[in-house]
């Protein structure tokens, strides 16, 4: 049954050649969220796989608003009961906030979250669509961090295991729904 349900989402992922740089095989999820039925699917599989790890979480935190990611975070929280916490470009959000800088792929960003997104000890899972190198995870890790938030795990879509990214995040559990060489 799961392999089917994989199977629907998979099939809703699409590769674009030389995007945004010569040389990069990116794999697009546009088409997985104008599809209702699959992006129904995809919520319901991550649904099932936190709900089947972690008995007892807070918030599911969720990466940067221009990014696709961003779209996951919200509806799994409602399923799932808890709150939704952004995590977003530096000067994206009012207030007092704590930020990182890390390194991309192709080049240097900085991430924010407000200061009282979180209490000490708190429980997150952080959710993103892609894990490719790592960085972006790892910044919004680190936010967790100096909230003294626990962070349970980290959960993405599609995994890009060539790039090794899920071995920079070293003693924080990862899960991927797909995985590409």
């Amino acid at each position: 049954m799961n392999e089917e349900r994989l199977r629907r989402v998979r099939q809703r992922v699409r590769p674009f050649r030389d995007f945004p740089v010569p040389g990069v095989l990116f794999r697009d999820i546009s088409p997985l969220l104008k599809d209702p039925a699959a992006f129904r699917t995809l919520i319901d599989l991550l649904e099932d796989h936190v709900r089947a790890s972690f008995p007892q979480i807070d918030f599911i935190a969720g990466e940067r608003l221009d990014s696709r990611g961003f779209l996951i975070g919200p509806p799994l929280a409602q399923r799932l009961g808890v709150g939704f916490v952004p995590i977003r470009k530096k000067g994206k959000l009012p207030g007092p906030t704590e930020s990182v800088s890390y390194s991309l792929e192709y080049g240097k960003a900085e991430l924010e979250i407000q200061s009282d997104a979180v209490e000490p000890g708190q429980k997150v899972i952080i959710v993103d669509d892609l894990l490719a190198t790592g960085g972006t995870m790892c910044a919004a890790c680190e936010l967790m961090k100096r909230l003294k938030a626990e962070v349970l795990e980290c959960l993405v879509i599609i995994e890009l295991k060539l790039l090794k990214g899920s071995e920079k995040l070293k003693s924080v559990p990862f899960y991927s729904l797909l995985q590409y060489d």
